[in-house]
């Protein structure tokens, strides 16, 4: 909750730099520039026409003194200006928010189809709440900035220059009067209310602090009363509400100083300007109607120069979320996954699909723990191979490899004969398909999710997915069938159960590569077995790479790879493993069996 509101109050002082970053997204708009300078010039107009509408109010309480005949002759004009006006600020609104939406909606597809193309190592790096935060909030202040925040600066300038022009040409003796009295006290204004603000975000602050150790409290309900720990907890919370019932008076207090100062301080100006006034007009240096509009034309210009602290304030926070969104856009892509690669993928001088030669690696988060070292291996065409090795030995690395998830420090991976660069990313991620341990489904339903392994697939083959992965029996338990829906990261079913929804999708995108990371170490025997069984059928007639600990699934594979510190220190088939004296394979089956 913090971090959301940190994220949306940020602000960056604006510089030339900042506001050359910020000129950046203008190419979102430059598709709608037509509609955008309309919006431009229909707000120059609005901004007119309120500039004259003081002069015309004037001018009528002159003519009931002078010219009663022109009274109703300057009322039409009063009631047509209204009406521009209305037109005006109608098509200003309908521009800018017909280009602001179009010029978002571009970008946030542009930003999230760089964020899906990122490497993995970015996602690690980064909480999903603060990506999808900056997808959606901060593109949010960048849609109030040019609906709202950009036009209404621009308004506010037209005012203040349009309107002190308007005034030196009605009376230079009163304008500058009007000026050495009024700005002072706007000054003043912003600075008490910016002081005020800063102050109601400490009290913001301090409620967030109290819900927070609310909800941490009720999310560990259990462990809270396992614990026997209600009173401290009840005590955390009555002195984190104590906390934002003290900020929240002394707020008030300043509240109501600052109510005071607006009372004395505008409407004291107010009541100077018009004694000025009244003085010069008794010695025919202004009429009353110049007089009257000259209070409007003030009223305008502080009520201008007021708002422009809290258009200013938009804008930073504007400035802040451009550079957080473009800071996103300038990260280096994994590759263009909108390129199709039509590479042939026949075997090039090789009888392996797949060879590891010599390959180092170290995460860039831990750059000095070597996870591979000097790490070969071959896998045959067709082949199952099974790896197998302690917690933390390279195996989970070994599938980041296979995955171009991750690239070598030293060494080559090659594919079909050929160095892994020699193809796209995505060409090789098509030949493969992965069973992870931790299965995450789509929160839709299960045929949306079995059909991610092949969106173009039929009824009768994601019938037919379903059934070999003996996912349809429990599939028929549910009233809706495969139009279930699943809840988020398929919550709603059973770990064996996703884990076959998982073997489903798989065999819906019928690979030449299978990857299976940990595929059934989570589950119950039964389940194990069930799941085991449409694995076999799985990895039939096509190349395998099991990674597990059970026995159960290892020791029917053709070659299984026993690594151990980042190194393979013993290949071959189970029989011949187990025939080694001493070996590290033999101490892990006996693990298993005793």
């Amino acid at each position: 909750m913090n971090r959301h509101r940190k994220n949306l109050e940020e602000k960056e002082k604006i510089t030339w730099l900042a506001i050359k970053s910020v000129a950046k997204i203008y190419i979102y708009i430059r598709p709608f520039q037509g509609e955008f300078f309309l919006g431009m010039l229909f707000l120059l107009l609005s901004s007119g026409t309120a500039l004259a509408f003081p002069a015309f109010l004037g001018e009528l309480v002159d003519a009931s003194q002078k010219e009663p005949k022109k009274i109703d002759i300057i009322a039409s004009y009063l009631a047509c200006l209204l009406l521009l006006q209305a037109v005006f600020s109608f098509g200003r609104i309908i521009f800018f928010e017909r280009v602001t939406q179009k010029a978002l909606a571009s970008l946030r597809q542009s930003m999230y189809s760089h964020l899906i193309d990122l490497p993995l190592s970015f996602f690690h790096s980064k909480r999903v709440g603060e990506l999808t935060n900056r997808l959606q909030s901060d593109i949010g202040v960048l849609q109030e900035t040019f609906t709202s925040s950009l036009p209404e600066l621009i308004r506010q300038l037209v005012i203040i220059i349009g309107g002190i022009g308007l005034l030196a040409y009605t009376s230079i003796k009163l304008t500058l009067f009007m000026l050495a009295v009024l700005p002072i006290i706007i000054l003043l204004a912003i600075i008490f209310g910016s002081r005020i603000r800063k102050y109601s975000k400490s009290v913001q602050d301090a409620s967030a602090s109290s819900n927070i150790l609310v909800e941490q409290s009720l999310s560990a309900i259990a462990t809270v009363k396992a614990y026997t720990n209600e009173n401290r907890e009840r005590e955390k919370y009555k002195i984190a509400t104590k906390k934002v019932a003290s900020l929240a008076i002394t707020g008030g207090i300043l509240r109501g100083g600052f109510a005071s100062f607006l009372i004395l301080g505008l409407f004291g100006s107010l009541v100077a300007v018009v004694w000025k006034g009244t003085s010069l007009i008794s010695t025919g240096e202004l009429n009353p109607g110049q007089l009257f509009s000259f209070v409007i034309y003030s009223g305008f210009i502080g009520g201008s120069m007021g708002g422009i602290a809290d258009v200013y304030a938009r804008l930073q926070k504007a400035i802040g979320a451009t550079e957080a969104v473009l800071g996103i856009l300038d990260e280096k892509i994994e590759e263009n996954s909108k390129i199709d690669s039509k590479i042939s993928a026949k075997k090039v001088d090789s009888p392996y699909i797949i060879s590891f030669k010599n390959v180092d690696f170290a995460y860039p988060s831990r750059p000095d723990l070597m996870v591979l070292k000097k790490f070969n291996l071959d896998v045959s065409n067709g082949q199952q191979l099974a790896i197998v090795g302690p917690s933390g030995s390279g195996k989970s690395t070994v599938m980041q490899f296979l995955l171009r998830f991750q690239e070598a420090r030293l060494g080559e991976l090659f594919f079909y004969g050929k160095n892994a660069s020699f193809y796209s990313k995505k060409f090789l991620r098509k030949k493969m398909a992965w069973v992870p341990q931790d299965v995450i489904l789509f929160g839709s339903s299960i045929k949306e999710n079995i059909l991610y392994g092949n969106p173009n697939a039929s009824e009768e083959e994601i019938h037919s997915a379903a059934k070999r992965s003996n996912s349809l029996e429990f599939i028929n338990k549910f009233p809706e069938g495969l139009h279930t829906e699943v809840g988020e990261r398929g919550i709603q079913l059973s770990g064996g159960q996703k884990q076959r929804i998982a073997i489903a999708r798989a065999m819906l995108k019928d690979p030449e590569i299978l990857l299976l990371d940990e595929a059934t170490s989570s589950l119950d025997a039964e389940s194990e077995s069930i799941v085991q069984e449409a694995l076999q059928r799985l990895m039939k007639r096509r190349t395998s790479i099991i990674i597990a600990h059970r026995l159960s699934t290892v020791r029917n594979a053709d070659k299984i790879a026993f690594i151990s510190d980042g190194c393979v220190i013993e290949y071959g088939s189970h029989e011949e493993l187990m025939n080694i004296s001493s070996g590290t394979y033999k101490k892990f089956v006996k693990q298993q069996l005793y």
